[in-house]
Order: structure tokens, then C-alpha cells, then sequence
């Protein structure tokens, strides 16, 4: 048996961690759904069973995917020596991960979609919004845990750290929609990129989507960059900051050569902006997190 299969030796100890860990999971999953509920106003098993709403669906699931990113995070980081000292880590980060993704959620809505009311379009059954809310609560969780997994400890430093961080996320998500806003208009001088999104237009949520993951991808590679600090809160603020942009910036510019090559001889802004092509905006998404996927794999 050991010539056929040939284990990493783990304590036994591991599954009384794993135990704890997913109880943990399981009850802030669980105070996600009820937090979701109260904050639409709706009751979660009215919208989802009876009223049959997709959208609110595909809303809470991306965030509860963003949570169990950031719970895996805090998981790898626990102490694996003390029961009580790793139930204790997983809840603080799984608590501080419930409240960054609100607040991201808020701050999507209020700054970075500012000319729509997502909460309200998604109770209107709009999947489109519903799509762009889950990739946007999953790439601040996919950066979030990469810090989560940078830092070291669970003190202030680590916590102020980790806001920073938080802070790093919305700004280079905010930089990424604009970017992407004014390529809509230059290809489409019809309508506005947000107004667009209101209207339920799927194919642009699909290709938007894939923008917001593969900069979160890309974003996170920057903790295989950066030498952790637990004083330098003005140095890992910036230097989160200046990496990230500056992948951010490299995968625009490799996505674009992607595109042209892969889709050579289709017109992406016309097939997805004006006739609504599913299929080409999820090529397009492809390629934004692949290539993104390939550049973070060379860092770390």
C-alpha cells in the first residue's frame, strides 16, 4: 500500500481542528443568510423558494463563497497547536471577513455603482446585477484572504494590516470599473455602462465579472512581493497600493493581447455590448482570469 500511496505524515489532532473549523464555517454561513435577508428587507426562503428569485440566489451564493475564501484563509493561518487559540483565530478573521464583505458590498454600491440601486434590481429579479454583486464580493475576498495569509498573528498590527488592505481592494476595484466604463463608451456612444447593467444585459455582466476576478487574481500575487511589516503601516499600505496597480495595469494590457489573438476577426466590443453575446463575453472572461491565473502562478 505504501509503494501505491504515499502520505504527507499529519497529526491526528488535524480532524478535531477540521471539526472546528467547519462549525464555525457553518454558523457564519448560517448568520450570512439571516444578515442577507435583513439587509434586502425580504425573507431569504420567501426569495429563494417561493418567489423564485435567481437573482437574490446567485447573490448570496457569491457571498457566501467570499466568506469560505476568507474562512480558508484564516483556517491556514490557526494555531494547530491549541483547540481554543485556533476556534478563537478562525472566528475573529471569519467575523472580520463578514464585515469587510458587507462593507465592500456597501462601498460597491455607493462609490463604485453609484448610479444604480443594486439591492432593489436584484429583488427585481435582475441576474446580470445579481452576477456583477457576487464577482465583486468574491474578488475583495480573494485579496482579503491573500493578506489574511501574509500577515502573521492575530494582533492589531495584523488587523490594521488586513483594513489597509481592505481599503487597497476597493480602490483598485473602483480604478478597474472606470477603465472599463470608459471602454464602454468609446465602443458603445449609445448608452452608459451602468445604465447597461440596470437593463439586465447578461453578456456584460459575464465580461465585467470576469474583469473583477481576474484583477483580485492578479492583485493578490502582490503578498508574494511584499516583505510583511507589522509597524509599517504606511509602507504596506503603499506598497499593497503601488503592486497591485501595477498588475493590475500588466494584466489589462496582456488580457487586450489575449483578445486579439484568440478573437482575431470578431468585433468584441459590437458582439458583446450591442448584441448581447453570452458566448463571446465568457471567452472573454475566460482569458481575463486565465491570463491572471498564469502571471499570479509566476510569482509565487
Amino acid at each position: 500500500m505504501e509503494a501505491l500511496v504515499n502520505l504527507i505524515p499529519r497529526s491526528t489532532d488535524l480532524w478535531y481542528f477540521l471539526v472546528i473549523d467547519i462549525v464555525i464555517t457553518i454558523s457564519l454561513l448560517f448568520t450570512l443568510r439571516l444578515i442577507s435577508g435583513k439587509m434586502a428587507s425580504v425573507s431569504t426562503s420567501d426569495e429563494l423558494c417561493a418567489q423564485d428569485n435567481f437573482a437574490f440566489g446567485v447573490s448570496v451564493a457569491g457571498r457566501m463563497l467570499a466568506l469560505c475564501i476568507v474562512l480558508s484563509a484564516a483556517a491556514a493561518n490557526a494555531d494547530q497547536t491549541d483547540y481554543v487559540a485556533a476556534a478563537l483565530s478562525v472566528l475573529l478573521y471569519g467575523l472580520v471577513g463578514l464585515l469587510l464583505i458587507k462593507v465592500g458590498r456597501i462601498l460597491h454600491d455607493k462609490i463604485i455603482l453609484h448610479r444604480l440601486d443594486k439591492e432593489a434590481l436584484i429583488k427585481d429579479r435582475n441576474t446580470g446585477i445579481a452576477l456583477v454583486d457576487s464577482a465583486s464580493s468574491i474578488a475583495t475576498a480573494l485579496i482579503i484572504s491573500s493578506i489574511m495569509s501574509w500577515v502573521k498573528g492575530t494582533d492589531a498590527n495584523a488587523l490594521f494590516a488586513i483594513f489597509s488592505g481592505f481599503i487597497v481592494t476597493q480602490a483598485i476595484l473602483l480604478s478597474t470599473t472606470r477603465i472599463y466604463e470608459r471602454r464602454f463608451k468609446d465602443g458603445n456612444q449609445s448608452g452608459s455602462f451602468q445604465r447597461s447593467l440596470t437593463k439586465g444585459q447578461m453578456a456584460l455582466a459575464i465580461q465585467h465579472s470576469g474583469h473583477l476576478l481576474g484583477t483580485a487574481i492578479v492583485v493578490s500575487a502582490a503578498s508574494n512581493m511584499l516583505i510583511y511589516n507589522p509597524v509599517g503601516y504606511v509602507s504596506n499600505l503603499t506598497g499593497w497600493l503601488i503592486i497591485g496597480m501595477a498588475f493590475n495595469i500588466l494584466l489589462v494590457l496582456l488580457v487586450w493581447v489575449a483578445k486579439r489573438l484568440v478573437l482575431a476577426g470578431l468585433n468584441i466590443a459590437q458582439e458583446v455590448y450591442q448584441q448581447h453575446n453570452v458566448g463571446v463575453a465568457s471567452i472573454e472572461m475566460a482569458l481575463s482570469v486565465g491570463v491572471a491565473l498564469i502571471v499570479r502562478g509566476l510569482v509565487i
